[in-house]
Parts: C-alpha cells; structure tokens; sequence
C-alpha cells in the first residue's frame, strides 16, 4: 500500500515510498529495567483487603446472601476481575503471609501482575506486620 504525500511548491501528489514501522521495545526488555509497583488504586485495594476476612474469599450460598440481605452488609468482591485477583491475594497475605497457595499466586499473575508485584505487595504486608503493635 503506497501513502500519498503532497509537494508544497508543486502541489503534485508524489508517492511516498512505505517504511516498515520501527520496532517496539519488547515487554521483557522494558520490564527488566523497570522497577515493580503498584498504582495508588491497587494500594488502597490491598490497604482495604486487611480488613477482610478469609470467609470473603469464597463464593456466598443461598445462606449467606439471605444474611446479607437482613443485616444489610454488602459483598465486598470487586467487579474489576484484576483489581478482585489483588484483593483475594493481599486477604491471603493478610492472613497467612507468604504461605499463599499456588494455585491463588497462578491466578494472581495470570489477571496480569508480575511475580516482582506479588513480592514488592508481600514485602510490604509483612512491614506492616513487623511494625504493629500488639493487642492489649
């Protein structure tokens, strides 16, 4: 396919030979020089996951939802299915540290983090672990 550029003196159409594009930077290339991190949104997603319990991990029953629906609490699942892989790890982290099983961390990086995001999250939950103080 050829592109039509015009000559400003002339005004005659001349074809402009086609170029092939310059390659983009590959993923591992510019993710081996950047350093991991999470936006503030998924901060604030593991910063409100220390809050929840393990029980919010799993799917609600009939019972449940009933429950709900009385006492007027909400579903604290996030309809965003990336940001809802965060949550449910950073509740395993609150929970049980770095002892996450494998098949959470698979579905953790599959919603499309990398393995240097789980550790820089994991890393931090167990700073806050270190820096709190015990209960009274």
């Amino acid at each position: 396919m050829a592109y039509l550029s015009f000559d400003p003196i002339n005004a005659t159409p001349v074809a402009a030979p086609r170029t092939a594009p310059a390659p983009l930077a590959t993923p591992l290339a510019a993710t081996a020089d950047v350093a991991p991190r999470l936006s503030a949104l998924e901060w604030s997603v593991v910063a409100l996951a220390r809050n929840d319990r393990l029980s919010s991990l799993r799917a609600p029953g009939r019972m449940t939802t009933a429950m709900r629906v009385i006492f007027r609490q909400y579903n604290r699942m996030l309809a965003d299915d990336r940001l809802e892989a965060l949550r449910r790890i950073a509740v395993l982290g609150w929970h049980h540290g770095y002892a996450v099983p494998s098949h959470e961390v698979a579905r953790f990086l599959r919603a499309g983090y990398s393995q240097g995001q789980y550790e820089l999250m994991m890393d931090s939950i167990g700073a806050a672990h270190a820096t709190r103080q015990p209960r009274r």
